[in-house]
């Protein structure tokens, strides 16, 4: 073989994976970034990307930004309460959707995207104008809020659930049944959790777009701020560096999530095989 032969197959060979590892640098240059300024010593900086010198001060003090700590707490509290609603509500839409034929399923089927594909501030207005035309215009606060998180939560939550579901196995059910399990017993010891990782991912998925939100929260919010409005807001002045920890402390929560997950199914599947 020619030298250029061996340079084309090796790089045939390895550019699905270089490509992968560019994307995966791609995604996690902005969350280094983010991890390597929440110890910057820095006060505050309207040029956050400016590093300074190494501090702990950040972390041992994550909150001390006047109002930043109820805002992170508020934030926390409306992706909780929205969460909930929505992977319970939407998780029983998938099942209805996949399970059960009905009039008007495909029309529910492209519904379900239109939250996905409208932008933001197209349904934050439309909310807001809900909410107004239904007496709620001089009541925005905590509830509007969960109103509208739900509302756009719904959608990843179906669809998450519901790509679960079309994936299930149904001669695992119909196992159980020929087992003399009835029902609800199939559905608690085989079908639930058998979609569970689903559900689960549909309510981190959930809880991360609800506490990220900014578009629909503020046109929604009335007098209370989350934190994607205080980080809003302090950036008109110099955005702090405790930002940057809150960023970090949700980010390294998710990761061990789902790596406690991810280790727990490998266990799972271990103890199976034995």
């Amino acid at each position: 073989m020619s030298p250029l032969f061996r340079i084309k197959r090796w790089i045939g060979d390895h550019l699905i994976l270089g490509l992968g590892l560019l994307v995966l640098v791609y995604t996690f240059v902005p969350i280094a970034v983010v991890v390597l300024m929440s110890f910057n010593d820095s006060s505050k900086s309207k040029n956050v990307y400016v590093f300074k010198s190494w501090t702990w001060q950040n972390w041992l003090h994550p909150f001390k930004p006047a109002g930043m700590g109820g805002d992170v707490l508020l934030s926390i509290e409306i992706a909780l309460v929205a969460t909930a609603i929505a992977t319970v509500i939407g998780t029983m839409a998938a099942f209805g959707i996949v399970r059960h034929r009905f009039a008007g399923r495909g029309i529910a089927n492209l519904v379900i995207f239109l939250p996905m594909a409208s932008p933001e501030i197209v349904m934050g207005s439309s909310l807001l104008a809900l909410f107004v035309a239904t007496g709620f215009g001089g009541h925005l606060g905590f509830i509007t809020i969960v109103i509208a998180h739900v509302m756009f939560c719904l959608s990843f939550v179906i669809i998450t659930v519901k790509a679960r579901l079309t994936g299930l196995d149904d001669n695992l059910e119909q196992a159980a049944m020929d087992l003399y399990a009835n029902e609800r017993e199939t559905f608690w010891r085989v079908t639930f959790p058998l979609v569970l990782p689903g559900i689960v991912s549909a309510a981190l998925l959930s809880f991360s777009l609800s506490f990220d939100d900014f578009i629909i929260t503020n046109l929604n919010a009335g007098q209370r701020v989350t934190f994607p409005m205080f980080v809003y807001g302090a950036n008109q002045r110099g955005v702090p560096m405790q930002v940057n920890v809150i960023g970090t402390a949700m980010f390294v929560i998710a990761i061990t999530i789902v790596l406690v997950g991810e280790f727990g199914r490998r266990r799972r599947e271990k103890l199976l095989a034995a």
